[in-house]
């Protein structure tokens, strides 16, 4: 069977497991609606560290162990690990999961790159390279405002288009379909394809309006997985975009709607679900490499396993600027990652 299908689509012969996810977050997360969801809460956002960026290393390194566990895994049995942040040099991934001594790919795909790592890791998987491996992402509040924006002790007034970025990390381990019947435990479900992104840029601005900035990518991203697998938009029973906000989806579903999909009735963004917006004061909703990744561990994979939902396209979406990008005047491109997410059979 062809595994390349359409202009760049993947469609896995042998569709790679997601054994086990673990999720761990922040307290303004415990406090919106999936705050019960959550596999780990901390009791305050430095989880026990000095700096926010140890913080955020020791979030990675909980998800994982978490994840591991549940997959009822040791750490020497996962081949490759692909892992990222938002910080410079991905800090928060390097020094937080350091000590578990598994080969590393690391990745920037701004708040993209839980789809990144998945795809990655599924591709990895469906190929036969390793029977197990891990996609790790994590995000810091105070971490990413501190290098992106402005210092806490600023306290400076956020546009309503703005977004608030997540203290969380989503950890995955993936098995492949060779282990079928040898797995410990039952997987949550499958992946069974991959759109990666192209960079879209339509020259926004603004970094406090990355809902603006993201959409016309996860525009593209949708309409070419649905152009690949030869789908229909309700051939799948949601289409959930990581960190769009209610700006990024109004404009996600107009560009859409001129392409000649209208996803305005399967389409939900982890953003807008993990903050309850005007009880938390998140303005847009949320954002960060953590958005995407707990929303998915937490919520929409748990709904996969109970068969609740059939199959889902997880697009996680990446604003790709930088401090200095932002202040020579760059505008701010988009990039957006899918993956297909089925039920298992």
């Amino acid at each position: 069977m062809d595994q390349q299908i359409g202009s760049g689509s993947l469609c896995f012969s042998e569709a790679p497991f997601i054994v086990s996810s673990a999720s761990v977050a922040g307290k303004k997360e415990s406090e919106g609606p999936l705050g019960s969801c959550f596999d780990m809460v901390g009791a305050d956002d430095k989880f026990g560290q000095d700096t926010w960026e140890a913080a955020e290393s020791s979030l990675q390194k909980e998800a994982l162990t978490l994840a591991l566990g549940k997959a009822k895994c040791r750490a020497e049995e996962i081949r490759f690990l692909f892992a990222g942040d938002l910080l410079g040099q991905n800090i928060a991934s390097s020094f937080g999961l350091k000590s578990f001594e598994i080969p590393l790919f690391g990745l920037y795909g701004a708040c993209s790159t839980c789809g990144e790592a998945l795809s990655l890791a599924a591709m990895c998987v469906a190929a036969g390279y390793a029977d197990r491996a891990a996609a790790v992402t994590s995000s810091h509040f105070a971490s990413a405002e501190k290098q992106f924006r402005f210092p806490l002790e600023y306290a400076n007034q956020r546009p309503v288009s703005a977004t608030w970025t997540v203290t969380g990390s989503g950890a995955f381990v993936l098995a492949g379909k060779s282990l079928e019947g040898e797995l410990p435990v039952k997987p949550l479900a499958r992946i069974t394809g991959v759109t990666p992104g192209k960079i879209v840029d339509y020259g926004v601005k603004d970094s406090m309006n990355m809902g603006a900035a993201m959409a016309p990518a996860a525009c593209d991203l949708i309409a070419r997985n649905l152009q690949d697998f030869g789908r229909k938009p309700e051939d799948y029973d949601r289409i959930v975009t990581g960190d769009l906000g209610s700006v990024g989806q109004e404009i996600l579903i107009r560009l859409l709607k001129e392409k000649g999909y209208d996803i305005s009735r399967l389409h939900e963004d982890c953003g807008i679900r993990i903050y309850d917006k005007k009880a938390q004061g998140t303005g847009s909703g949320g954002s960060g490499c953590g958005c995407s990744a707990v929303t998915l561990s937490a919520y929409y994979l748990k709904l996969l396993e109970k068969k609740e939902l059939r199959r889902i396209l997880f697009v996680p979406t990446g604003a790709l600027l930088s401090p200095i990008s932002f202040n020579e005047g760059q505008s701010v491109p988009g990039i957006a990652h899918g993956v297909v997410i089925e039920a298992c059979e």
